[in-house]
């Protein structure tokens, strides 16, 4: 998996994680029972300006401590003295919970819009199309 599924996904697994890998290597894992948070799960990814393209990096990140009911995951950042700032495209993965999708994608989006950099930018249209069945 990659960007964005492994922040959306495990964040349900209730397994621990290293059992599994291990029950999978020695050709267990059909025997594993795997446990799923039932609650939906959507992550939304801060990036800086121009990503995938040229981007600046250096942008000091505010507003983190207003993230709520939210796992955020660095992922370009880097603390430079007592700030956390931009170090890479993909800055921030900001997953939520919700009872449903829509309400996870909401709380993901409000958690988005706290946080702050030069040139953040975060697509508001991923995740739509799964909503039309909701």
């Amino acid at each position: 998996m990659g960007d964005p599924e492994t922040e959306v996904v495990m964040p349900r697994l209730k397994n621990d994680l290293v059992a599994l890998l291990l029950a999978c290597a020695k050709g267990r894992l059909s025997n594993a029972r795997i446990r799923t948070d039932k609650r939906a799960a959507t992550t939304v990814f801060l990036v800086s300006g121009g990503y995938p393209g040229p981007y600046e990096k250096g942008k000091v990140i505010k507003g983190l401590d207003a993230v709520k009911d939210c796992i955020p995951f660095h992922a370009g950042t880097k603390r430079q003295g007592a700030d956390i700032v931009t170090d890479g495209g993909r800055v921030l993965a900001l997953t939520s919970y919700g009872r449903t999708a829509a309400a996870a994608l909401r709380r993901s989006n409000q958690n988005a819009r706290k946080v702050s950099f030069k040139g953040k930018y975060f697509r508001r249209d991923i995740g739509k199309d799964l909503l039309q069945g909701e």
